[in-house]
């Protein structure tokens, strides 16, 4: 075993009877280290290494990103009838669960391991304390970034509500046994409350486990609508709610000076009107960032932070965030404080703006869109928007991308609770729904052009600021989505995006081409949605014809 040299007083151990309640063998547990302990002990053994300024460095070795194909959820009593089971959540038996916790446990036993308390839910009612065991100093490191913290008063007297499980060197040797595909997993035990990682080093898998494990505990349990979002609040204490997939802005357009963060992943919607950060800290990707694009969170990478899967310039410990030999998934976490202007408590009251973020690489999407409830659940359980050339092997043109409740791998139950849920909280607080197309206008990508920021923005100010609220808007006859006629700041002829191309009719072919992906799509939720729902969809399907509309 690698030993490494820390002062005595640094090291904190459990008693052998709590550790034997985990099945932990001869085990000593590292409890609740500092940032800096733990940063300490990772450098020391050659695990990671220190930028220029002193951030944190690690690599994640085999997994640069989550693995879905190895995702289970164990099947029992609790989950039977509640999870939505297919591709997305595949069962696990809870005796195969049993066989792999201990199998993990027992080689965790006799190692160091480092313990992490801490809890998520801001809001004080939802609050979940969550108990980290992890095999290597940097997921221990990672955990107290991303939950929540607690002072010392409160780690005295601390009893878990779930347990993580983290041991990235535990490769299952014969996994078809067990009901899984390949060596890895990452495994939900909602009757033993457990989340079990195995056999990937990733960190977001531990993060992402226990999102998923609150998606379905919170609407099934509290009645509260989990949602993989951003939020930030106002000086008038107006609140804003940001979905999107990566590439779509949201971590961008959330990230506003004139208005506190509230979060930038993970949120709660209660029945009391909060909307309520889950996390403590923020994750986010780095791929070719500067200053100048996201200021806040470059200026977030210092000590406190650790980045994933960066290089280095040549001869130096500055990072090349334009490098992605190892991946294109290059990330940095860090806790939210190191955003200087963000909302503590991390909650608010109930949104008066929510923005679903779409990067349409087609080109006809408005660039604004004001949506109805059924609208926007049909969009929220749509969840769209398009792959670009580049982004992955084997695409040379847009290809239409879908998401469910812009987070399908996170969701257990069926799309249509969640959009259920979420068209019944907009209708009681009155909220207006945005589609918001950050993509491409005057033609498809590799012809038109992305949509300027600046314009964007000026978009979402107007909405915040009230701008649009009696504006005048016509009705997209192929979407069905209701279009302001004017924007101040924004050229007119921009807001209806057939105006930007020269081709009229190639833009009502790619339009319909777009709207029938939504159909195709839709059609898996559709036994289950409402006929609410069903009508927010596109007004036009593969069986109409142009001149019906034009």
């Amino acid at each position: 075993m690698i030993k490494f040299e820390i002062m005595e007083t640094q090291v904190k151990n459990f008693d052998a009877n709590l550790l034997n309640k985990y099945g932990l063998k001869d085990t000593v547990a590292h409890r609740n280290l500092s940032g800096e302990e733990l940063q300490k002990i990772t450098v020391q053994n050659n695990w990671g290494e220190e930028t220029e300024n002193g951030t944190l460095v690690v690599r994640t070795g085999k997994f640069t990103g989550r693995s879905p194909q190895d995702r289970f959820l164990v099947k029992d009593d609790y989950t039977r009838e509640k999870v939505w089971w297919g591709k997305i959540n595949k069962p696990l038996s809870p005796d195969n669960f049993d066989e792999l916790y201990n199998r993990v446990t027992g080689y965790l036993g006799g190692k160091e391991v480092y313990v992490h308390d801490g809890y998520v839910g801001a809001y004080p009612e939802y609050r979940f304390n969550v108990r980290t065991i992890a095999e290597y100093p940097w997921s221990a490191f990672f955990v107290k970034n991303m939950f929540l913290r607690l002072d010392d008063k409160e780690l005295e007297n601390f009893t878990e509500d779930w347990l993580v499980v983290c041991a990235p060197g535990y490769v299952e040797q014969d996994p078809e046994k067990y009901g899984l595909r390949q060596g890895n997993f990452s495994i939900l035990n909602f009757s033993r409350k457990i989340a079990l990682v195995a056999g990937s080093a990733y960190t977001g898998e531990m993060k992402k486990g226990i999102f998923s494990a609150l998606n379905l505990i919170l609407p099934i349990e509290k009645n509260v609508l989990p949602m993989h979002c951003s939020a930030n609040v106002g000086k008038d204490d107006d609140t804003a709610i940001f979905f999107g997939l990566s590439g779509t802005g949201k971590t961008t357009l959330s990230a506003d000076p004139e208005r506190k963060l509230i979060g930038d992943d993970e949120h709660g919607w209660t029945n009391e009107d909060i909307i309520f950060n889950f996390e403590g800290g923020c994750y986010a990707k780095i791929i070719d960032l500067t200053e100048e694009k996201e200021p806040d969170i470059y200026r977030a990478i210092k000590p406190g932070a650790m980045l994933e899967n960066v290089v280095f310039k040549k001869d130096s410990k500055e990072v090349d965030f334009e490098d992605s030999s190892i991946t294109q998934n290059t990330r940095v976490s860090y806790p939210i404080d190191h955003i200087e202007n963000i909302k503590e408590p991390s909650f608010a009251e109930n949104p008066t703006n929510i923005f679903f973020l779409t990067c349409d690489a087609f080109g006809v999407l408005p660039p604004v869109s004001k949506l109805t409830p059924g609208q926007a659940a049909y969009h929220f359980i749509s969840g769209y928007t398009a792959k670009v050339a580049g982004t992955e092997a084997g695409i040379h043109e847009p290809v239409p991308s879908f998401s469910a409740c812009f987070g399908e791998p996170f969701m257990p139950l069926h799309p249509t609770v969640y959009g259920e849920m979420l068209s019944k909280k907009m209708t009681e607080s009155n909220v207006n729904v945005w589609l918001i197309n950050t993509g491409w206008s005057g033609g498809s990508y590799g012809v038109g052009s992305r949509i300027k920021l600046k314009y964007t923005r000026t978009m979402i100010s107007a909405i915040l600021e009230g701008q649009l609220e009696n504006m005048k808007f016509k009705v997209h006859p192929i979407f069905g989505l209701h279009t302001p006629e004017y924007c101040p700041g924004v050229p007119t002829e921009k807001l209806d995006p057939i105006n930007t191309w020269e081709n009229k009719g190639a833009y009502i072919q790619k339009a319909i081409q777009l709207a029938h992906s939504f159909h195709l799509n839709f059609e898996k939720f559709s036994k289950e949605a409402s006929s609410q729902i069903l009508s927010g969809g596109p007004l036009i399907d593969e069986h109409h014809h142009l001149e019906e509309h034009f």
